[in-house]
């Protein structure tokens, strides 16, 4: 077994993010992650050390790619919040582990610093909403770095990404494909926009 193609890292992260959202954490196993890709069943450890090493980083890709979408929605509130839940549906894989602290090393600097960035743009939409609107809506203190608005938005967007990663939204949309499913989120957002 030889593997002579790509860079073998970012291969088993894909492969990783492909079985955690057709098996689920509890199907995914590094052995047969070396097994599908080729390789000896030392490689994934080389580059991970363990299962929680490689889920700390699956986690940190995803952060950084939702990061990325968040970045992309601009100063659009509402088009952030459905950045968010159209991320999870097209990355269920990463989106299964990121917000699961029982899988992660919550120490490792560079989830840290993913999460950071993934933060930031949540509330550079967030601020920029408050721009547009002319109102504040709260305070940002030590003990919680978000404002009131984009602690809501979060949690809207990762309440309607949870419920369409479960099939719970399936029954209000006409269609199962992504864009019936993100057509609803933005509709649901859109409430919370006139806030």
């Amino acid at each position: 077994m030889t593997y002579h193609h790509g860079n073998l890292k970012t291969d088993l992260l894909a492969a990783a993010a492909e079985s955690v959202a057709r098996d689920g954490v509890a199907g995914l196993g590094l052995r047969q992650l070396a097994r599908q890709l080729g390789v000896t069943h030392a490689a994934p450890r080389h580059h991970f050390g363990d299962k929680r090493g490689l889920l700390t980083a699956l986690a940190t890709e995803g952060y950084r790619l939702l990061a990325e979408r968040l970045e992309a929605a601009g100063d659009d509130f509402l088009e952030a919040g459905v950045a968010y839940v159209r991320f999870s549906l097209d990355c269920p894989g990463h989106f299964a582990v990121m917000y699961r602290p029982d899988l992660v090393d919550p120490d490792d600097t560079d989830l840290q610093a993913a999460r950071d960035a993934t933060g930031s743009a949540l509330a550079a939409a967030t601020a920029a909403h408050q721009r547009t609107t002319g109102r504040r809506t709260g305070t940002v203190t030590n003990r919680s770095p978000l404002e009131p608005l984009a602690l809501l938005g979060w949690a809207a967007a990762h309440g309607l990404s949870h419920l369409a990663s479960i099939g719970a939204l399936n029954r209000f949309v006409t269609g199962h494909g992504t864009e019936s499913l993100t057509n609803l989120a933005r509709q649901a957002l859109r409430e919370l926009e006139a806030s």
